[in-house]
């Protein structure tokens, strides 16, 4: 019996177009981004913060581990088309292709002036926060790490003499303190905190305790002002804690997805764009609009309307849970209400 391996990304592109259509050659780097481009234009947010689940490598010492991503450094222009700011990547994918990878990642990020967190050249590199400034309004500090439970392998641990990932022993108390310790330190008035964090399985919208508990307590004892959740291909539900943002599952938002069957109960081509407004004194979440979004043909697309109702009967329906609710606004748009401010 032989395996069979995709080794290259237009098998991905023809899977999209068999369903969808044709997706033009060439595509220029902003292409992914679609009408994103126009609501990060309309909102203007002081920062853009992703989850980067990939290399941006041309390394071929590749980890047999059965997927591998990786995205040739001279496309880089696809996330500076998006003027994004951060990108986490304390993941299951940044080591794909080895430390050589992991440290050309890095490097092509800061060479197009993005900003990382999560991940370095030992352990003090990957535990450190990513600062944003804020001008006139302080600054956003991205702290970015994972668990197990997300697939990064235990071996992919940052030491202090390793490249690697910040990497969690799940919800132990070390854990925690160490990074309460760390976040007390650097934290000033003025500074938004966010916590950036892999955990828990690809689908699903159920949130273990343990991962309620530790939310709560990165709010109540490190001093996070947003916890930025993901692993999860589709969004979950949303919660607001003590005046403070926690997003367990963001969803994906741009990848090559398209026309690989199997989870369609969770619709894993829709997803939604976060924009919370925060107040900038005490960290609470003043306001979170969400967009609805659809990939289609690899690009990002204003959701219709039956897909924005489908979004928001979800955010409704796994809300419940934290008192949350959602609105749809007429202009397709999604309106996050909670039991502080209703």
């Amino acid at each position: 019996m032989h395996e069979r391996y995709v080794t290259s990304a237009m098998g991905y592109v023809h899977l999209a177009e068999n369903k969808n259509g044709p997706i033009p050659r060439p595509a220029a780097p902003s292409y992914i981004w679609g009408d994103a481009l126009a609501e990060l234009q309309r909102v203007q947010p002081h920062a853009r913060i992703i989850n980067l689940e990939t290399a941006v490598t041309s390394s071929e010492d590749w980890l047999d581990k059965g997927i591998n991503y990786r995205m040739h450094p001279d496309n880089v222009a696809c996330l500076t088309a998006a003027q994004i700011d951060c990108c986490a990547l304390a993941n299951n994918h940044v080591l794909d292709w080895g430390a050589g990878g992991l440290i050309e990642t890095v490097d092509t990020l800061a060479a197009a002036g993005i900003k990382t967190a999560g991940a370095g050249l030992n352990r003090a590199q990957a535990e450190s926060a990513a600062w944003l400034p804020i001008h006139g309004q302080g600054r956003v500090l991205v702290y970015s790490f994972g668990m197990e439970s997300s697939g990064i392998p235990p071996g992919w641990a940052a030491s202090e003499s390793r490249p690697g990932v910040y990497l969690l022993d799940e919800f132990a108390e070390e854990g925690l303190a160490r990074l309460t310790r760390n976040i007390r330190s650097v934290k000033q008035p003025g500074d938004i905190v966010v916590a950036s964090i892999h955990w828990g399985g690809n689908w699903g919208y159920q949130i273990s305790r343990g991962e309620m508990r530790f939310a709560r307590r990165l709010i109540d004892d490190a001093g996070v002002d947003i916890v930025h959740g993901h692993s999860s291909h589709h969004p979950k539900g949303i919660e607001v804690y003590a005046g403070k943002l926690i997003l367990y599952g963001c969803g994906d938002f741009i990848n090559d997805y398209e026309g690989i069957g199997g989870y369609e109960q969770f619709q894993p081509e829709l997803g939604l764009m976060y924009f919370p407004s925060i107040d900038a004194a005490t960290g609470r979440l003043l306001r979170l609009e969400l967009v609805p979004m659809r990939m289609l043909r690899f690009r990002s697309q204003r959701a219709c309307v039956g897909e924005a109702r489908e979004l928001c009967s979800m955010l409704e329906r796994e809300g419940r849970q934290f008192g949350t609710s959602a609105t749809l606004q007429p202009d397709q748009r999604i309106e996050l209400r909670w039991r502080d401010r209703d």
